[in-house]
């Protein structure tokens, strides 16, 4: 099935709206412990100022998908993108802790309006059997902007000091918004379809079956990747020996994996569906084999070397991107387009909810104990919930009405 140069089009302005999103957020992680010296703040302190993020994060994505629903993909997101441009540029006028979190809550408030955003695109522009490619490639940019991040901040901070690092990255959303508006619109058959369709009370749909699943996977799931974007760096340095400049220079790789994984785990579920699967037994397979992978995350403080470290941190994002390629798309795949933004922001306040404890329990860990437990439990988290899935979500919760939905 050939597609249209539209929906390439789409993809590429998703993929790079992700890639914008994880190299602004993922900028702290970078030159944490720089600012950590200069502010006097230990690992604790990180983590609280980590927690706010997520705090203001878990409101938001509710809120965001509610928002996105209302005022449309090509506005909605626009704003969001604008947002949190605004606030990642505030970054670099920090005078201490609390100014440094007050901007992180604003980047939390802002940020999550990227992923109701990209699940309503791509349900708009994307035919059912790819719209987890369309949702992979646009989670790929978030490999892209983590692949980025450690190259480009450490260069901009070791020429010119962390703070411009923030107001540079922040220019990049400005850049993107001007490319957004010029160039995306809402199909005329889904302006038709969401102008005619009836309004579900949200309470319906926190309800349904299909949105409180989701909701409890990413719960234990989406932590993990957190982990990796903003405590990779500090692992690295802290139990590693790595300098800034050698941050810069390897802590990417993961992210190349994690691109390679969103990109693959969308192609295949799709790839499945061509050859006579049905959609959710493609899209739970990929799934399990993406959890399949992660306990090799395991050994990551144990083996000798930095650089088998590294390796097996690749696993977490790898099987993770083959996880959240089909996870994400199962809003679009079970509600109608009018519920897709409300549903998805609903489903990531699980996620973000549980990276808000991970970041405190995290911080705790790593003080009082070490890494060790946190990449056990990062290692395992993904095998559980997909048991989960697999047991609460069985194949009738699928389908092109949303009337099984309300069970």
């Amino acid at each position: 099935m050939k597609l249209p140069r539209m929906v390439w089009v789409v993809g590429l302005l998703l993929c790079f709206a992700a890639a914008v999103n994880y190299l602004d957020r993922q900028a702290l992680g970078i030159v944490s412990f720089d600012i950590r010296r200069e502010f006097s703040l230990n690992e604790q302190d990180y983590a609280d100022i980590l927690s706010v993020f997520f705090l203001a994060y878990t409101v938001m994505y509710a809120v965001s998908g509610y928002l996105l629903d209302r005022m449309g993909t090509r506005v909605g997101f626009a704003v969001f993108m604008f947002g949190w441009s605004v606030a990642q540029i505030l970054h670099g006028f920090a005078q201490g802790k609390w100014s440094l979190a007050a901007f992180r809550f604003l980047l939390g408030v802002t940020e999550p309006g990227a992923w109701p955003g990209a699940a309503k695109a791509v349900n708009e522009w994307f035919p059912e059997r790819h719209r987890a490619l369309g949702m992979g490639t646009f989670n790929a940019g978030t490999s892209l902007g983590s692949l980025a991040a450690p190259i480009v901040i450490a260069a901009l901070a070791l020429r010119f000091g962390w703070r411009y690092a923030f107001i540079f990255t922040g220019v990049s959303g400005m850049v993107w918004i001007a490319a957004w508006l010029a160039f995306y619109y809402t199909p005329a058959t889904h302006v038709e379809e969401q102008r005619h369709a009836a309004v579900t009370p949200w309470w319906n749909l926190a309800a349904a079956r299909g949105c409180w699943v989701l909701i409890l996977t990413r719960f234990f799931t989406d932590p993990v990747i957190f982990f990796v974007v903003f405590w990779l760096p500090e692992y690295l340095r802290k139990e590693r020996g790595f300098d800034l400049a050698m941050v810069g220079k390897y802590s990417w790789i993961p992210f190349l994996f994690g691109g390679i994984g969103y990109l693959f785990g969308g192609w295949l579920s799709g790839r499945l569906m061509h050859a006579g699967w049905t959609l959710p037994r493609a899209r739970k397979f990929v799934m399990a084999l993406g959890a399949a992978v992660m306990p090799v995350a395991i050994a990551a403080p144990f083996v000798p070397t930095a650089a088998l470290a590294i390796a097996a941190t690749c696993f977490i994002t790898f099987g993770h991107a083959l996880w959240v390629a089909n996870l994400q798309t199962l809003p679009a795949d079970m509600f109608r387009s009018s519920e897709v933004g409300t549903v998805t922001g609903f489903t990531g306040v699980g996620g973000s909810f549980g990276s808000l404890l991970a970041q405190l329990g995290t911080g705790y860990l790593v003080v009082h104990f070490s890494y060790a437990p946190v990449f056990l439990l990062a290692g395992l988290m993904h095998p559980f919930s997909a048991c989960l899935t697999y047991w609460l979500l069985p194949d009738r919760c699928f389908g092109p009405s949303t009337k099984t939905q309300y069970e």
